[in-house]
């Protein structure tokens, strides 16, 4: 059974955007064997003249990032997009898999160690959480890195 990755992005709100940019990632996370659980692709069917479609969305998501096994947070931006950073902590919380993905060359932080806010990387290991940092979609199925071996391991 494949490990499902909640891949939380601001990417769905721009036709262009998700074509160019979200379409790569999805394809390299499935590539490795990933059930990607895309959150714009998966509220898609959102009557959004009803009344209390925000709520529902954003009840949709909150229950995906609980159901899922791990998310693949892109958190490029100064700062990084709101929901994906809520997204974030949530799957913190909850003890997911935190995969990070931000190839945004400007500084996002006051740590010389972390390239974005220290609280990011509580989900990560201390040591090594560069494993777990991806900076450009090639890396994204490097053998080298965390996701991986967290996709080809076989206990969740």
């Amino acid at each position: 059974m494949n490990k499902k990755i909640y891949l939380a992005n601001p990417y769905g709100f721009s036709k262009q955007q998700k074509e160019l940019l979200l379409s790569p990632i999805i394809k390299k996370l499935e590539y490795l064997g990933a059930e990607v659980w895309e959150p714009f692709e998966r509220n898609n069917q959102v009557d959004f003249s009803k009344l209390g479609w925000a709520y529902n969305i954003a009840q949709a998501d909150l229950n995906d990032v609980k159901n899922c096994d791990g998310i693949f947070a892109i958190v490029n931006g100064t700062p990084p997009d709101e929901g994906v950073m809520v997204e974030l902590g949530i799957a913190i919380a909850l003890n997911k898999a935190i995969f990070l993905f931000r190839d945004d060359f400007r500084r996002c932080t006051d740590s010389e160690y972390y390239p974005l806010n220290l609280m990011l990387f509580a989900g990560l290991p201390e040591f090594g959480w560069e494993e777990y940092y991806y900076t450009c979609v090639e890396d994204i199925d490097s053998e080298c890195k965390a996701l991986y071996r967290w996709l080809r391991s076989t206990n969740q």
